[in-house]
């Protein structure tokens, strides 16, 4: 056998073997947002039944910052070995390397592995403020400006402000790190209302649902309307699992069926139920057609801010 035909045996030898070796260690899964979310809460028992399903332990590690984007980046510049991965949501995943120069990640950085479950984004509020829908808050604004919403930060703080100057009222972006830490903002009363990317959900009547951020109402809030219907814009929910570019073809499909495994466990079942969240599979290239589709429409919320 020639010495060419030789090497390329060894080399095909060597992928194939990859993912029969792997893991042979623990997995370190980044969450890009600060403990106590719903990304945080979804990955600390996702984990588990992954962990089951690979044979190895996972740790989970928040890394808040940027909407997401400084997990994000740790992830892109990791070793595409498959021990240093994310969850997250797709949405700022795209969102933050298009609005933020600083941001020094691209999505060509990073490997779309599978999708598990769908955010529930929406503007929310406590009952006990004056307004009970968003036409309503709308209303409110206008005769009250300067009110307090807290933010997330990336796409949510853009689409805050495209309402806010289409309806020409001011709003007071307060930002938090995350679902837990909005949590106490809005029920202490240190806002007057909040972009949620689903943890209120959580908290059954102690939040109102005013919105869906989604293209559609959310599953267990059908009455309140879509940003969708009301401006045409709108933003992704899949909470996604990912890893750097360059993480080999063998592993990515490993992660991938074992995180539809995952769907099955009883635990990350119970606790997707009980924050109301719906399962929503989506296979590793269905994710990266999504996410290109998704940039399309998100550089078009981009220019219209500007």
């Amino acid at each position: 056998m020639k010495l060419k035909q030789l090497l390329v045996a060894a080399a095909s030898l060597a992928l194939a073997g990859t993912a029969a070796a792997w893991p042979d260690k623990p997995i370190t899964l980044i969450v890009p947002y600060k403990a106590g979310g719903t990304t945080y809460s979804m990955s600390q028992v996702m984990s588990k039944a992954l962990g089951r399903e690979l044979g190895t332990k996972i740790a989970v590690k928040p890394v808040p910052g940027g909407g997401s984007a400084v997990g994000i980046t740790a992830v892109s510049r990791a070793k595409p070995d498959g021990y240093t991965l994310a969850y997250s949501d797709l949405n700022n995943m795209i969102w933050n390397p298009l609005a933020q120069k600083s941001v020094k990640y691209r999505m060509t950085d990073l490997r779309l592995i599978v999708g598990l479950a769908s955010y529930q984004p929406a503007i929310v509020a406590t009952p006990a403020q004056p307004y009970k829908n968003f036409q309503e808050l709308i209303d409110y604004s206008k005769k009250n400006p300067g009110i307090n919403v807290a933010d997330m930060g990336g796409i949510s703080k853009a689409i805050l402000a495209f309402i806010a100057k289409k309806e020409g009222v001011k709003w007071n972006l307060i930002p938090t790190r995350g679902g837990g830490e909005m949590v106490p903002f809005i029920l202490g009363g240190k806002v007057d209302f909040a972009y949620s990317g689903g943890i209120h959900q959580k908290y059954g009547n102690e939040m109102t649902v005013l919105a869906s951020f989604l293209s559609k109402p959310l599953a267990f809030t059908p009455q309140a309307p879509s940003i969708a219907d009301l401006y045409g814009i709108s933003q992704v929910g899949n909470a996604i699992m990912v890893g750097p570019a360059g993480l080999p073809d063998d592993i990515a499909a490993k992660i991938e069926a074992a995180g539809k495994r995952v769907l099955d466990d009883p635990d990350f079942t119970k606790l997707l139920n009980n924050i109301k969240f719906p399962k929503a599979y989506v296979a590793g290239a269905d994710l990266t057609k999504l996410a290109a589709d998704t940039t399309t429409s998100l550089e078009g919320v981009l220019e219209a801010i500007k």
